[in-house]
């Protein structure tokens, strides 16, 4: 078998397909794994809107609808996965499988009839770039009683897991999230005092872009700058803060269904500046990363940062201000690309699964016990 996997994801933010190429070593091992290539394929605009607005709570049209963004979404991935083997020169005969994550537009892990659904059929995939592609991850963990996310802290846990300090990897997304690596637990531990945990936070940049893009135009705010012109409005920020799920213990799980312009349209008086606004969302994502922490690993020495957020000087800066205890970095001293983490993280669940192991951590998701994640489409 190839030791090439390649991992697609498109996340809460939806602002664009992530594509990573990954070279594995030849044992079941990561040590010495390779990204051999990456890039950002941009939605089309239209079908980028649409999304969204399905993932904020809209509904779709028809059944028609729903099909046909199925196969847009697909079509869209299978283009991702070949321009970015055109680009690194690899035929796709030479890539294992791929492993796809799909569009989420809805996550309701609660309720009699819990469930998790991502758009973007792995047949279409499979078909179009002749590669065996597993998808639809997240449902089968939901099954065994999980919230089907977060999948990537066993990525995690099996690369930047040291027995040498409490570590924390922190995704910066459209949701943040968390993965706490005690030094003391191997990965997959059965302590539960020290086994792996992971779960969101709330947000990070999802509603940060969303309220950037409203009143500048702009689909993210650049270096920070629109947060770092307002100031922090005090009771705004306490009634954000007061959203009942912050409270909620782990496992969680959440998405734009949860976080939207709508949610803080809610909170607001109608006189605040937009400037000071996007200054608040700013501190809320600060405030609930760093409570979070202290709240389940207080004695953190290093948190390890990824996602689009590590480009936002202003959030890492309040958060750093929140952790004063903790040193923040990017994954990049780890080696690791902090853009492409979550889709390298698909390609080795896609691995995972043709191995027959599995790709989630129960202690992370809440499952009744480790599962084979996915659904494979031979080529």
């Amino acid at each position: 078998m190839s030791h090439l996997f390649l991992g697609l994801i498109s996340g809460t933010s939806a602002d664009g397909i992530d594509a990573a190429l990954v070279e594995f070593p030849d044992d079941a091992g990561t040590a010495g794994l390779r990204l051999r290539a990456a890039r950002t394929q941009p939605w089309a605009p239209a079908l980028r809107e649409r999304l969204v607005a399905l993932g904020q709570g809209g509904e779709p049209a028809s059944l028609d609808e729903l099909g046909r963004l199925d196969v847009q979404v697909a079509q869209a991935f299978a283009a991702a996965a070949l321009g970015l083997l055109d680009e690194a020169g690899v035929a796709p005969a030479q890539v294992a499988a791929i492993g796809s994550h799909g569009q989420t537009l809805r996550h309701r892990p609660h309720g009699d009839a819990p469930f998790t659904l991502q758009v973007g059929d792995g047949n279409v995939i499979a078909e179009r770039t002749g590669i065996a592609t597993v998808a639809d991850f997240r449902r089968r963990d939901v099954a065994a009683g999980g919230h089907g996310a977060p999948l990537v802290p066993a990525f995690h846990a099996a690369l930047l897991h040291t027995p040498d300090e409490d570590r924390a990897v922190l995704n910066l997304g459209g949701i943040a999230n968390y993965t706490l690596l005690p030094r003391a637990g191997a990965p997959g531990s059965d302590d539960p005092g020290q086994a792996v945990r992971g779960f969101d936070t709330g947000p990070a940049n999802a509603l940060l872009d969303a309220w950037c893009l409203r009143h500048t135009g702009e689909g993210f705010d650049a270096d920070g700058a629109f947060a770092a012109s307002g100031q922090v409005d005090a009771a705004l920020l306490a009634r954000l803060l007061e959203e009942p799920w912050f409270a909620l213990p782990p496992p969680k799980s959440t998405g734009r269904e949860q976080f939207h312009l709508d949610w803080v349209q809610s909170k607001l008086h109608g006189d605040e500046s937009p400037a000071d606004v996007q200054a608040t969302l700013l501190e809320l994502s600060a405030a609930t990363i760093a409570g979070a922490l202290l709240a389940h690993q207080p004695g953190t020495a290093r948190v390890i940062a990824c996602g689009g957020g590590v480009r936002n000087p202003q959030l890492l800066a309040r958060i750093a201000a929140r952790l004063p205890d903790a040193a923040l970095e990017s994954t990049a001293a780890h080696g690791l690309d902090p853009d492409f983490v979550e889709a390298m993280a698909f390609a080795w669940l896609a691995r995972q699964t043709l191995a027959g192991l599995p790709g989630n951590l129960p202690a992370v998701t809440g499952a009744r016990g480790p599962r084979v994640l996915g659904v494979v489409h031979p080529a």
